[in-house]
Protein backbone atom coordinates (compact mmCIF):
# COMPACT_ATOMS: atom_id res chain seq x y z
CA UNK A 1 0.00 0.00 0.00
CA UNK A 2 1.20 3.15 -0.68
CA UNK A 3 2.27 5.24 1.66
CA UNK A 4 -0.50 8.14 2.85
CA UNK A 5 1.05 12.13 1.79
CA UNK A 6 -1.87 14.38 3.25
CA UNK A 7 -2.71 15.62 6.17
CA UNK A 8 -5.84 17.71 7.61
CA UNK A 9 -5.34 20.44 9.77
CA UNK A 10 -8.19 21.66 12.20
CA UNK A 11 -7.54 25.02 12.86
CA UNK A 12 -9.80 26.49 15.36
CA UNK A 13 -10.29 29.88 16.47
CA UNK A 14 -12.20 32.50 18.39
CA UNK A 15 -14.50 33.55 15.46
CA UNK A 16 -14.01 30.81 12.78
CA UNK A 17 -13.58 27.13 12.36
CA UNK A 18 -10.98 26.19 9.46
CA UNK A 19 -9.94 23.17 7.92
CA UNK A 20 -6.84 22.90 5.34
CA UNK A 21 -5.25 20.12 4.01
CA UNK A 22 -1.65 19.85 3.56
CA UNK A 23 0.28 17.91 1.51
CA UNK A 24 3.47 16.23 2.45
CA UNK A 25 5.76 19.32 1.00
CA UNK A 26 3.86 21.23 3.67
CA UNK A 27 1.64 22.89 0.89
CA UNK A 28 -2.20 23.93 1.21
CA UNK A 29 -3.69 21.92 -0.90
CA UNK A 30 -7.42 23.18 0.22
CA UNK A 31 -9.33 25.19 3.18
CA UNK A 32 -12.96 24.95 4.17
CA UNK A 33 -13.72 27.85 6.86
CA UNK A 34 -16.77 29.51 8.40
CA UNK A 35 -17.30 31.45 11.47
CA UNK A 36 -19.59 30.99 14.49
CA UNK A 37 -21.69 33.44 16.71
CA UNK A 38 -20.23 35.03 19.84
CA UNK A 39 -21.92 35.43 22.42
CA UNK A 40 -21.41 38.42 25.21
CA UNK A 41 -24.18 37.75 28.27
CA UNK A 42 -22.97 40.58 30.46
CA UNK A 43 -19.93 43.18 30.33
CA UNK A 44 -16.60 41.87 30.27
CA UNK A 45 -17.74 38.14 28.82
CA UNK A 46 -17.28 36.16 26.30
CA UNK A 47 -18.53 32.73 25.46
CA UNK A 48 -19.05 30.44 22.83
CA UNK A 49 -21.36 27.24 21.95
CA UNK A 50 -19.44 24.10 22.22
CA UNK A 51 -21.61 22.97 19.47
CA UNK A 52 -21.64 25.36 16.85
CA UNK A 53 -18.10 24.46 17.37
CA UNK A 54 -18.28 21.23 17.01
CA UNK A 55 -20.79 21.38 14.31
CA UNK A 56 -18.86 23.39 12.66
CA UNK A 57 -15.28 21.52 12.94
CA UNK A 58 -16.82 18.30 11.33
CA UNK A 59 -18.68 20.81 8.83
CA UNK A 60 -15.20 22.16 7.24
CA UNK A 61 -13.21 18.99 7.48
CA UNK A 62 -15.64 17.67 5.31
CA UNK A 63 -15.88 20.74 3.20
CA UNK A 64 -11.71 20.48 2.63
CA UNK A 65 -11.65 16.96 1.88
CA UNK A 66 -14.24 17.77 -0.77
CA UNK A 67 -11.76 20.53 -2.67
CA UNK A 68 -8.77 18.62 -2.05
CA UNK A 69 -10.57 15.67 -4.01
CA UNK A 70 -9.80 13.09 -1.13
CA UNK A 71 -11.38 10.76 0.69
CA UNK A 72 -10.47 9.60 4.52
CA UNK A 73 -8.49 6.87 3.29
CA UNK A 74 -5.91 9.44 1.48
CA UNK A 75 -4.93 11.21 4.81
CA UNK A 76 -2.48 10.17 7.02
CA UNK A 77 -3.51 11.93 10.15
CA UNK A 78 -5.51 14.64 11.80
CA UNK A 79 -3.62 17.90 13.60
CA UNK A 80 -5.55 20.23 16.05
CA UNK A 81 -4.62 23.32 16.48
CA UNK A 82 -7.00 25.91 18.85
CA UNK A 83 -8.25 29.16 20.88
CA UNK A 84 -6.31 28.84 23.97
CA UNK A 85 -7.64 28.84 27.50
CA UNK A 86 -11.23 28.85 26.40
CA UNK A 87 -12.93 25.98 28.89
CA UNK A 88 -15.19 23.54 27.80
CA UNK A 89 -17.18 21.66 30.49
CA UNK A 90 -18.83 18.37 29.47
CA UNK A 91 -20.70 15.59 31.24
CA UNK A 92 -18.97 12.22 30.17
CA UNK A 93 -21.77 9.58 30.19
CA UNK A 94 -23.77 11.73 27.20
CA UNK A 95 -20.72 13.98 26.03
CA UNK A 96 -23.49 17.10 26.26
CA UNK A 97 -22.01 20.28 27.23
CA UNK A 98 -22.69 21.73 30.84
CA UNK A 99 -22.32 25.82 30.21
CA UNK A 100 -21.81 27.28 27.11
CA UNK A 101 -17.76 27.51 26.77
CA UNK A 102 -16.05 30.51 28.25
CA UNK A 103 -13.66 31.91 25.68
CA UNK A 104 -9.91 33.40 26.86
CA UNK A 105 -11.37 36.94 26.47
CA UNK A 106 -13.51 36.66 29.41
CA UNK A 107 -13.31 39.34 32.34
CA UNK A 108 -15.59 37.73 34.74
CA UNK A 109 -13.10 36.42 36.73
CA UNK A 110 -10.64 39.50 36.96
CA UNK A 111 -11.63 39.40 41.22
CA UNK A 112 -10.90 36.12 42.07
CA UNK A 113 -7.41 36.47 40.26
CA UNK A 114 -7.00 39.71 42.17
CA UNK A 115 -7.97 37.55 45.32
CA UNK A 116 -5.49 35.21 45.19
CA UNK A 117 -2.92 37.90 44.40
CA UNK A 118 -3.93 39.45 47.82
CA UNK A 119 -3.60 36.20 49.50
CA UNK A 120 -0.33 36.13 48.49
CA UNK A 121 -0.43 33.23 46.05
CA UNK A 122 1.37 34.61 43.18
CA UNK A 123 4.76 33.89 43.32
CA UNK A 124 3.98 30.14 43.99
CA UNK A 125 1.71 30.47 40.50
CA UNK A 126 4.04 31.75 38.76
CA UNK A 127 6.99 29.93 39.57
CA UNK A 128 5.01 26.58 39.03
CA UNK A 129 3.09 27.99 35.65
CA UNK A 130 5.26 30.62 34.18
CA UNK A 131 2.76 32.44 33.93
CA UNK A 132 0.70 36.00 35.40
CA UNK A 133 -1.92 35.78 37.77
CA UNK A 134 -4.88 36.82 35.19
CA UNK A 135 -8.76 35.89 34.32
CA UNK A 136 -7.08 34.90 30.75
CA UNK A 137 -6.01 32.02 31.69
CA UNK A 138 -8.17 28.41 32.54
CA UNK A 139 -7.65 27.83 35.72
CA UNK A 140 -10.20 30.78 37.27
CA UNK A 141 -12.80 30.15 34.89
CA UNK A 142 -12.83 26.34 35.78
CA UNK A 143 -13.33 27.58 39.21
CA UNK A 144 -16.32 29.90 38.40
CA UNK A 145 -18.08 27.54 36.34
CA UNK A 146 -17.46 25.03 39.23
CA UNK A 147 -19.26 27.15 41.76
CA UNK A 148 -22.03 28.48 39.86
CA UNK A 149 -23.28 25.54 37.81
CA UNK A 150 -26.06 24.12 40.21
CA UNK A 151 -24.76 21.05 41.36
CA UNK A 152 -21.69 20.80 39.06
CA UNK A 153 -18.86 20.53 41.93
CA UNK A 154 -20.29 17.79 43.34
CA UNK A 155 -21.07 16.03 40.41
CA UNK A 156 -17.28 16.88 39.25
CA UNK A 157 -16.04 15.08 42.39
CA UNK A 158 -17.88 11.99 41.64
CA UNK A 159 -16.23 11.92 38.29
CA UNK A 160 -19.03 12.87 36.23
CA UNK A 161 -17.47 16.11 34.78
CA UNK A 162 -14.40 16.40 31.87
CA UNK A 163 -12.72 19.79 31.22
CA UNK A 164 -10.58 20.28 28.55
CA UNK A 165 -9.58 23.48 26.63
CA UNK A 166 -11.35 23.38 23.36
CA UNK A 167 -8.89 20.57 21.56
CA UNK A 168 -9.44 18.15 24.27
CA UNK A 169 -13.06 18.69 23.83
CA UNK A 170 -13.22 18.51 20.08
CA UNK A 171 -10.75 15.49 20.76
CA UNK A 172 -13.38 13.62 23.27
CA UNK A 173 -16.34 14.23 20.38
CA UNK A 174 -13.76 13.01 17.33
CA UNK A 175 -13.14 9.94 19.16
CA UNK A 176 -16.59 9.32 20.11
CA UNK A 177 -15.87 9.95 23.51
CA UNK A 178 -12.80 7.31 24.06
CA UNK A 179 -9.97 9.63 24.47
CA UNK A 180 -9.37 12.31 27.15
CA UNK A 181 -6.17 14.11 26.51
CA UNK A 182 -4.70 17.19 26.02
CA UNK A 183 -1.11 18.34 25.23
CA UNK A 184 1.51 19.88 27.22
CA UNK A 185 1.02 23.47 25.43
CA UNK A 186 -2.09 23.69 26.21
CA UNK A 187 -1.94 22.33 29.18
CA UNK A 188 0.90 25.33 30.02
CA UNK A 189 -2.06 27.61 29.79
CA UNK A 190 -4.11 26.76 32.44
CA UNK A 191 -2.33 28.12 35.61
CA UNK A 192 -2.86 24.22 36.58
CA UNK A 193 -0.05 22.65 35.56
CA UNK A 194 3.83 23.19 36.55
CA UNK A 195 5.33 23.19 33.84
CA UNK A 196 9.00 22.05 35.16
CA UNK A 197 7.25 19.08 36.62
CA UNK A 198 5.23 18.60 33.44
CA UNK A 199 2.27 17.41 35.54
CA UNK A 200 -0.82 18.59 37.04
CA UNK A 201 -0.22 20.20 40.40
CA UNK A 202 -1.93 19.49 43.84
CA UNK A 203 -1.21 22.92 45.28
CA UNK A 204 -2.41 24.60 42.27
CA UNK A 205 -5.41 22.67 41.96
CA UNK A 206 -6.15 23.55 45.71
CA UNK A 207 -5.66 27.09 45.59
CA UNK A 208 -8.07 26.98 42.39
CA UNK A 209 -10.60 24.66 44.32
CA UNK A 210 -10.35 22.47 40.90
CA UNK A 211 -10.83 18.68 41.37
CA UNK A 212 -8.47 15.99 39.87
CA UNK A 213 -10.78 14.00 38.57
CA UNK A 214 -12.26 16.23 35.40
CA UNK A 215 -8.84 17.02 34.36
CA UNK A 216 -7.67 15.58 30.64
CA UNK A 217 -4.22 13.24 30.56
CA UNK A 218 -1.49 15.41 29.29
CA UNK A 219 0.92 13.78 26.19
CA UNK A 220 3.12 15.01 24.14
CA UNK A 221 2.37 17.60 20.76
CA UNK A 222 3.07 14.92 18.75
CA UNK A 223 1.71 11.05 19.00
CA UNK A 224 -1.24 9.27 17.83
CA UNK A 225 -4.12 9.97 20.32
CA UNK A 226 -6.67 7.84 18.84
CA UNK A 227 -8.68 7.98 15.59
CA UNK A 228 -12.03 9.37 14.47
CA UNK A 229 -15.48 7.47 14.25
CA UNK A 230 -15.66 5.86 11.12
CA UNK A 231 -19.08 7.53 10.35
CA UNK A 232 -17.54 11.23 10.33
CA UNK A 233 -15.33 11.30 7.49
CA UNK A 234 -15.89 7.46 5.55
CA UNK A 235 -13.11 6.12 7.39
CA UNK A 236 -11.44 6.52 10.60
CA UNK A 237 -8.38 9.09 10.66
CA UNK A 238 -5.60 8.67 13.62
CA UNK A 239 -5.54 12.21 15.05
CA UNK A 240 -1.67 12.93 16.05
CA UNK A 241 -0.78 16.19 16.82
CA UNK A 242 -2.44 19.04 19.34
CA UNK A 243 -0.98 22.53 20.16
CA UNK A 244 -2.67 25.93 20.89
CA UNK A 245 -2.87 28.11 18.34
CA UNK A 246 0.50 30.31 18.98
CA UNK A 247 2.99 27.15 19.68
CA UNK A 248 1.52 25.70 16.34
CA UNK A 249 2.31 28.52 14.24
CA UNK A 250 6.17 28.91 16.55
CA UNK A 251 5.98 24.87 14.91
CA UNK A 252 4.97 26.32 11.29
CA UNK A 253 7.47 28.91 11.48
CA UNK A 254 10.06 25.88 12.09
CA UNK A 255 11.34 28.29 15.26
CA UNK A 256 13.40 24.93 16.41
CA UNK A 257 16.14 26.10 17.91
CA UNK A 258 16.68 28.21 21.04
CA UNK A 259 16.58 31.97 20.07
CA UNK A 260 14.51 31.73 17.07
CA UNK A 261 11.42 33.62 17.36
CA UNK A 262 7.87 34.23 15.30
CA UNK A 263 5.63 36.72 15.69
CA UNK A 264 1.87 36.84 14.75
CA UNK A 265 -0.10 39.80 13.91
CA UNK A 266 -3.66 39.89 13.84
CA UNK A 267 -5.96 41.65 15.74
CA UNK A 268 -3.28 41.37 18.43
CA UNK A 269 0.29 40.19 18.01
CA UNK A 270 1.92 37.26 20.15
CA UNK A 271 5.50 36.71 19.91
CA UNK A 272 7.20 33.38 21.28
CA UNK A 273 11.04 33.24 21.49
CA UNK A 274 12.31 29.56 21.99
CA UNK A 275 14.45 29.07 25.08
CA UNK A 276 15.57 25.54 24.70
CA UNK A 277 14.54 22.72 27.22
CA UNK A 278 15.11 24.52 30.17
CA UNK A 279 12.54 27.49 31.49
CA UNK A 280 13.00 30.90 32.17
CA UNK A 281 10.48 32.42 34.60
CA UNK A 282 10.71 35.94 33.71
CA UNK A 283 11.43 39.09 36.08
CA UNK A 284 9.98 41.35 33.00
CA UNK A 285 6.30 40.43 32.97
CA UNK A 286 6.37 37.57 30.28
CA UNK A 287 5.28 34.65 30.04
CA UNK A 288 7.20 31.55 30.23
CA UNK A 289 4.79 28.73 28.13
CA UNK A 290 5.39 25.00 26.33
CA UNK A 291 6.47 25.69 22.89
CA UNK A 292 5.67 22.16 22.07
CA UNK A 293 6.78 18.57 23.78
CA UNK A 294 8.35 15.40 21.73
CA UNK A 295 9.18 12.25 22.77
CA UNK A 296 8.23 13.16 26.42
CA UNK A 297 10.84 16.19 26.31
CA UNK A 298 9.44 20.05 26.30
CA UNK A 299 11.00 23.12 24.43
CA UNK A 300 10.01 26.22 25.97
CA UNK A 301 9.37 29.69 24.99
CA UNK A 302 9.09 33.28 26.40
CA UNK A 303 6.08 34.60 24.93
CA UNK A 304 4.53 38.43 24.89
CA UNK A 305 1.41 39.43 23.40
CA UNK A 306 0.23 42.86 22.59
CA UNK A 307 -3.26 43.87 22.81
CA UNK A 308 -4.04 45.53 19.74
CA UNK A 309 -2.03 45.27 16.38
CA UNK A 310 -4.43 45.31 13.89
CA UNK A 311 -6.88 45.99 15.52
CA UNK A 312 -5.43 49.51 15.79
CA UNK A 313 -5.93 49.54 12.07
CA UNK A 314 -9.48 48.21 12.04
CA UNK A 315 -10.41 51.34 14.55
CA UNK A 316 -9.02 53.68 11.93
CA UNK A 317 -11.51 52.26 9.77
CA UNK A 318 -14.72 51.89 11.39
CA UNK A 319 -14.43 54.16 13.64
CA UNK A 320 -12.38 57.35 12.93
CA UNK A 321 -12.97 56.71 9.36
CA UNK A 322 -9.73 57.82 8.46
CA UNK A 323 -9.51 54.77 6.10
CA UNK A 324 -11.73 52.65 3.88
CA UNK A 325 -9.84 49.40 3.68
CA UNK A 326 -6.49 48.22 5.96
CA UNK A 327 -4.55 48.17 3.37
CA UNK A 328 -4.24 52.02 2.23
CA UNK A 329 -2.35 52.02 5.44
CA UNK A 330 0.65 50.92 2.91
CA UNK A 331 0.19 53.82 1.15
CA UNK A 332 -0.60 56.25 3.39
CA UNK A 333 2.58 55.47 5.31
CA UNK A 334 4.73 56.43 2.02
CA UNK A 335 2.81 59.55 2.00
CA UNK A 336 5.12 61.06 4.10
CA UNK A 337 8.71 61.32 5.31
CA UNK A 338 7.67 60.36 8.51
CA UNK A 339 5.12 60.42 11.73
CA UNK A 340 5.77 64.20 11.78
CA UNK A 341 6.25 63.45 15.75
CA UNK A 342 3.02 61.54 16.62
CA UNK A 343 2.43 58.57 18.57
CA UNK A 344 -0.77 56.22 18.64
CA UNK A 345 -0.10 54.20 21.66
CA UNK A 346 -2.93 52.02 21.01
CA UNK A 347 -4.09 51.35 24.42
CA UNK A 348 -7.69 50.99 23.87
CA UNK A 349 -8.01 47.61 26.09
CA UNK A 350 -4.60 48.01 28.43
CA UNK A 351 -1.86 47.24 27.55
CA UNK A 352 -0.04 44.09 27.36
CA UNK A 353 3.44 42.56 27.48
CA UNK A 354 5.28 43.56 29.40
CA UNK A 355 3.25 46.29 31.12
CA UNK A 356 0.49 44.27 31.86
CA UNK A 357 -1.82 47.33 32.78
CA UNK A 358 -5.43 46.94 31.96
CA UNK A 359 -6.59 50.27 33.24
CA UNK A 360 -3.98 51.95 30.33
CA UNK A 361 -6.14 53.94 27.55
CA UNK A 362 -5.15 54.78 23.87
CA UNK A 363 -3.97 58.16 23.30
CA UNK A 364 -2.34 60.18 20.82
CA UNK A 365 0.78 61.87 21.66
CA UNK A 366 2.36 65.36 19.36
CA UNK A 367 -0.30 66.05 17.63
CA UNK A 368 0.31 69.93 15.47
CA UNK A 369 -2.03 72.10 13.29
CA UNK A 370 -0.30 70.05 10.37
CA UNK A 371 -0.60 66.87 11.59
CA UNK A 372 -2.65 64.77 8.66
CA UNK A 373 -4.68 61.23 8.55
CA UNK A 374 -1.66 59.93 7.00
CA UNK A 375 0.99 60.74 10.02
CA UNK A 376 -1.82 59.29 12.38
CA UNK A 377 -2.10 56.30 9.59
CA UNK A 378 1.59 55.66 9.65
CA UNK A 379 1.55 55.93 13.76
CA UNK A 380 -0.52 53.21 14.10
CA UNK A 381 1.55 50.69 11.80
CA UNK A 382 4.46 52.30 13.73
CA UNK A 383 2.95 51.38 17.16
CA UNK A 384 3.09 47.80 16.36
CA UNK A 385 7.24 47.65 15.61
CA UNK A 386 7.48 49.88 18.79
CA UNK A 387 5.36 47.11 21.27
CA UNK A 388 7.21 44.78 18.95
CA UNK A 389 10.49 46.21 20.69
CA UNK A 390 9.24 46.21 23.73
CA UNK A 391 8.40 42.59 24.03
CA UNK A 392 11.82 41.36 22.17
CA UNK A 393 13.74 43.90 24.75
CA UNK A 394 11.90 41.81 27.60
CA UNK A 395 13.22 38.23 26.21
CA UNK A 396 16.50 39.08 26.05
CA UNK A 397 16.45 41.17 29.64
CA UNK A 398 15.19 37.84 30.86
CA UNK A 399 17.98 35.73 29.61
CA UNK A 400 17.00 34.41 26.35
CA UNK A 401 19.10 34.54 23.18
CA UNK A 402 19.05 37.17 21.23
CA UNK A 403 17.76 36.25 17.64
CA UNK A 404 19.39 36.89 14.60
CA UNK A 405 16.13 37.75 12.75
CA UNK A 406 12.36 37.90 13.04
CA UNK A 407 9.91 35.55 11.52
CA UNK A 408 6.35 37.05 10.75
CA UNK A 409 2.73 35.63 10.16
CA UNK A 410 -0.59 37.35 10.29
CA UNK A 411 -2.96 38.99 8.12
CA UNK A 412 -0.65 42.50 8.70
CA UNK A 413 2.21 41.53 7.24
CA UNK A 414 0.80 41.55 3.93
CA UNK A 415 1.86 45.13 4.43
CA UNK A 416 5.67 45.53 3.10
CA UNK A 417 5.73 48.97 4.61
CA UNK A 418 4.73 47.63 8.24
CA UNK A 419 7.70 44.41 7.70
CA UNK A 420 10.18 47.26 6.70
CA UNK A 421 9.74 48.91 9.59
CA UNK A 422 9.94 46.34 11.44
CA UNK A 423 13.25 45.34 10.62
CA UNK A 424 14.39 48.61 11.00
CA UNK A 425 12.92 49.22 14.96
CA UNK A 426 14.05 45.89 16.15
CA UNK A 427 17.84 46.32 13.83
CA UNK A 428 16.72 42.56 12.89
CA UNK A 429 16.12 41.38 9.44
CA UNK A 430 12.23 40.17 9.31
CA UNK A 431 11.45 36.70 7.13
CA UNK A 432 8.19 36.49 5.70
CA UNK A 433 7.21 33.20 4.52
CA UNK A 434 5.85 31.75 1.74
CA UNK A 435 3.17 29.67 3.29
CA UNK A 436 1.40 32.61 5.91
CA UNK A 437 -1.16 29.76 7.55
CA UNK A 438 1.75 28.72 9.98
CA UNK A 439 -0.96 28.10 13.11
CA UNK A 440 -2.18 25.26 10.53
CA UNK A 441 0.84 23.97 9.09
CA UNK A 442 2.17 23.97 12.42
CA UNK A 443 -0.35 21.33 13.28
CA UNK A 444 0.03 19.57 10.17
CA UNK A 445 3.70 19.06 11.03
CA UNK A 446 2.75 17.61 13.85
CA UNK A 447 0.57 15.58 13.25
CA UNK A 448 2.64 14.45 9.99
CA UNK A 449 6.00 13.55 12.47
CA UNK A 450 3.67 11.08 14.40
CA UNK A 451 2.64 9.37 10.96
CA UNK A 452 5.51 9.51 8.90
CA UNK A 453 4.53 12.32 6.65
CA UNK A 454 7.37 14.32 7.66
CA UNK A 455 10.60 12.48 8.69
CA UNK A 456 11.85 14.86 11.55
CA UNK A 457 11.93 18.43 12.59
CA UNK A 458 15.04 19.06 10.33
CA UNK A 459 12.77 17.85 7.30
CA UNK A 460 10.18 20.44 8.88
CA UNK A 461 12.90 23.00 8.68
CA UNK A 462 14.10 22.44 5.64
CA UNK A 463 10.77 22.36 4.09
CA UNK A 464 10.04 26.24 5.49
CA UNK A 465 10.10 28.38 2.83
CA UNK A 466 10.83 32.77 3.11
CA UNK A 467 8.92 34.54 0.73
CA UNK A 468 10.88 37.76 1.06
CA UNK A 469 13.46 39.03 3.28
CA UNK A 470 13.61 42.30 5.04
CA UNK A 471 16.32 43.77 5.85
CA UNK A 472 17.44 47.00 8.75
CA UNK A 473 18.48 49.99 6.95
CA UNK A 474 17.33 52.64 9.65
CA UNK A 475 20.19 54.84 10.83
CA UNK A 476 20.80 54.02 14.52
CA UNK A 477 19.97 57.51 15.62
CA UNK A 478 16.96 57.65 14.16
CA UNK A 479 15.80 54.52 15.60
CA UNK A 480 16.69 55.88 19.05
CA UNK A 481 15.26 58.73 19.15
CA UNK A 482 11.81 57.22 17.70
CA UNK A 483 11.97 54.89 20.09
CA UNK A 484 12.61 57.30 22.92
CA UNK A 485 9.73 59.01 21.61
CA UNK A 486 7.70 56.04 22.01
CA UNK A 487 9.00 55.20 25.41
CA UNK A 488 7.36 58.83 26.21
CA UNK A 489 4.44 58.07 25.25
CA UNK A 490 3.59 55.20 27.19
CA UNK A 491 4.69 56.14 30.69
CA UNK A 492 1.95 59.08 29.63
CA UNK A 493 -0.48 56.07 29.17
CA UNK A 494 0.10 53.98 31.80
CA UNK A 495 -2.41 54.28 34.64
CA UNK A 496 -0.17 55.10 37.56
CA UNK A 497 1.18 58.13 35.84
Amino acid sequence: MAAKTHVLAIDQGTTSTRAIVFDAEGRPIAVDQTEFPQHYPADGWVEHDAEDIWRDTVAVCRGALEKAGLSAADIASIGITNQRETVVMWDRATGATVHRAIVWQDRRTAPFCRQLVADGAEETIRTKTGLVVDAYFSGSKVAWLLDTVDGLRARAEKGEIAFGTVDSFLLWRLTGGKVHLTDATNASRTLLFDITAQDWDEELLRLFGVPRQILPEVRDSSEVYGETTADLFGAPIPIAGIAGDQQAATVGQACFAPGMIKSTYGTGCFALLNIGERPIISEHRMLTTVAYRLNGTPTYAIEGAMFVAGAAVKWLRDKMGVITHASQTHDMATQVPDSHGVYLVPAFVGLGAPHWDPDARGAIFGLTLDSQPSHIARAALESVAFQTRDIVGAMIADGGEAPSALRVDGGMVNNDWLCQFLADMLDLPVERPQVVETTALGAACLAGLATGVYPSLDAVSSGWRRDRLFEPRMAAETRARMYAGWQRAVRRTLSGD
